[in-house]
């Protein structure tokens, strides 16, 4: 089994156990630092598993290989495909840019910018998953990206944003370059996610270097 085939399950029993709340079959990491959460397979015992790590009306995001289908106890909020995109291999060259490391002082500008793109779940202890960096305009955070996901030689490049006001001056390049660049220095392979119908996204990560590697499927579920 590829590590990456259920990075949430593998990263939170390995380089990101620190962050792991376990339970059996389950793991989930800390709720403020993310609302992502794994199971070893998707089985009754599974979920049943992850029903005791998760509060009543608490939401947590799972990664399955295909569609399922929850037991009794758990709502579907939103779930879809979600494409997983693997860096070729060849040099990432990190393009100049005057970006600067985000720390605890700008989280209140990388939460209020992540709400208003969407790039994907992101909490108040977030940026404790790896290293962010942003850009920012006018002395306003305009764009950002960071690492989340990491298991042992594979570090995930996520957070990718720039604010609407901010579009078509190359941000998300110059930040998603500069991330992989760091994760290839230190011997790693950079991995992401896309939504699969997001072709101007796919076109854009693949002339930087990454090139699809399976179609996994993505839940946001709350328990009842």
């Amino acid at each position: 089994m590829h590590p990456l085939d259920n990075p949430i399950w593998d990263a939170l029993g390995s380089s990101q156990a620190r962050f792991a709340e376990s339970r059996g079959s389950a793991r989930r990491f800390t709720p403020a630092v993310s609302l992502l959460a794994g199971l070893r397979e998707p089985s009754p015992e599974g979920f049943a598993a992850l029903a005791s790590l998760t509060a009543a009306g608490e939401s947590v995001g799972l990664f399955f290989a295909a569609p399922v289908a929850p037991p009794p106890g758990w709502a579907v909020v939103r779930e879809g495909p979600l494409l997983q995109m693997v860096h070729r291999g060849g040099e990432i060259a990190g393009l100049p840019a005057p970006y600067a490391e985000l720390g605890e002082a700008d989280v209140p500008e990388m939460l209020a910018l992540t709400a208003l793109t969407k790039p994907g779940p992101f909490g108040a202890r977030t940026r404790e998953l790896g290293w962010y960096i942003g850009l920012r305009e006018g002395g306003r955070l305009a764009a950002m990206a960071g690492e989340r996901l990491r298991v042992p030689g594979f570090t995930e490049v996520s957070a990718i944003c720039t604010h609407p006001e901010h579009l078509g001056r190359g941000h998300a390049r110059s930040l998603t370059a500069a991330v992989a660049a760091r994760i290839q220095a230190r011997g790693e392979t950079p991995f992401l996610h896309v939504l699969p119908g997001n072709a101007r996204a796919r076109d854009f990560y693949g002339r930087m270097g990454f090139a699809p590697r399976v179609e996994l499927h993505y839940a946001l579920l709350r328990r009842a």
